[in-house]
């Protein structure tokens, strides 16, 4: 890096004499950014070296201030080239502005997230100073991890069932006349099974990505909670299940709610499943309005499903809307609970869990009233 000498800053001091705690001239206390920032002057002195600056290279602003910018900041690229010798911000092309964020190593191979201003009086102009931001990596790292950990699930998840849908269809193709009826309906309908099993978890592959980019639509219409409660609960008795497993009790009159109908399904069908399959003894769905501060008006519905089981311990229910969160003896993806608070919140409502008057767990949603249509 081409510049020119010029004596070090004393302790605690910038270039020119400013505490280090400020940007020279400029008003503002970088230590109260949340990213990196340092400063070089036309000389490539270090001018301003603020906390988050020192939190990620662990260099005190004070042996940094005063120093040279390639001293102070040692950079390398990932091939291990002196990052300061490459862009090399005060000698080159004059018409450069900026370099990209990219990701570079400090001393000892911590990678940082960084990029750069150079700052000109004019176009074409001498650079008077280059202004660099750091970023720690590790919240990037944690993305990068839990979509590793995504994709490792989903390809579990797919792995069984489409290993079944292959073996059945390659015996039923090869051997079909050794089969009698009876074998080849099982042998489909466990084909049929597996292959909703599939599009299930392709379902929710989707409802993930809309609820992390923001773009989960919600299609308002006119949502009738308490016939889609019973519906749920005869689809369970038609299974099987013993009538007086279930208790729903309609606090009357509800407000009018306006959601949409099928995601509205798939939040009850997932609380009434968690709580038939973990749960114990009575599965209770307690559909009520949710009273306003004001007399006589209602802000929305709140639904609560509950059972009499052994119920999520107390250091588990931070976690339970959470990605992958199972509990100690829960199946499936881990997903589900995750999309549940997605649908609720994109319609604007809350959900909860704690523990229910019976031991058991207790999940309670909340829908606002709100206008016919709306696009999350």
């Amino acid at each position: 890096m081409s510049v020119a000498g010029t004596s070090a800053a004393p302790e605690g001091r910038d270039a020119r004499g400013a505490p280090a705690s400020r940007c020279a001239g400029s008003g503002v206390d970088p230590d109260q950014l949340p990213d990196g920032l340092v400063v070089a002057d036309a000389h490539g002195r270090v001018t301003c070296f603020n906390a988050a600056a020192a939190r990620i290279t662990a260099v005190r602003p004070a042996d940094a201030l005063g120093q040279m910018l390639d001293k102070a900041l040692p950079l390398e690229d990932l091939e291990g080239r002196r990052w300061w010798q490459l862009t090399d911000p005060y000698g080159g092309l004059a018409i450069r502005v900026r370099q990209p964020e990219r990701n570079l190593l400090l001393p000892g191979g911590r990678e940082v997230l960084v990029s750069a201003r150079y700052v000109r009086d004019a176009p074409l102009g001498p650079v008077r100073s280059v202004v660099v931001s750091l970023r720690d990596t590790e919240a990037r790292r944690r993305t990068e991890r839990s979509h590793a950990e995504l994709i490792a699930t989903v390809a579990h998840e797919l792995r069984s069932p489409l290993t079944s849908v292959k073996g059945f269809t390659a015996t039923l193709l090869a051997k079909w006349e050794r089969f009698t009826d009876d074998q080849k309906r099982l042998m489909l309908e466990t084909v049929d099974a597996d292959a909703d099993r599939v599009t299930r978890l392709i379902a929710e592959l989707l409802d993930i990505s809309r609820i992390d980019s923001g773009r989960l639509e919600v299609r308002r219409q006119p949502v009738d909670i308490g016939a889609a409660v019973s519906r749920h609960i005869q689809a369970y008795v038609a299974a099987g299940q013993p009538a007086d497993r279930f208790l729903l009790r309609i606090e009357q009159p509800l407000p009018a709610l306006w959601a949409d109908p099928d995601k509205i399904d798939q939040v009850l069908s997932n609380l009434i499943e968690n709580a038939v399959r973990h749960g114990e003894g009575t599965v209770t769905i307690d559909v009520t309005p949710k009273p306003s501060p004001r007399e006589g008006e209602e802000t929305g519905t709140s639904v609560t499903v509950s059972d009499e089981g052994p119920g999520i311990p107390e250091e588990s229910m931070n976690r339970v809307f959470t990605r992958f969160w199972r509990g100690s003896k829960r199946g499936g993806t881990g997903l589900g609970l995750y999309i549940v608070k997605g649908i609720v919140e994109a319609h604007g409502g809350t959900i909860t869990v704690g523990r229910a008057a019976g031991g058991g767990a207790e999940f309670r949603f909340t829908l606002p009233v709100s206008a016919p249509a709306y696009l999350a």
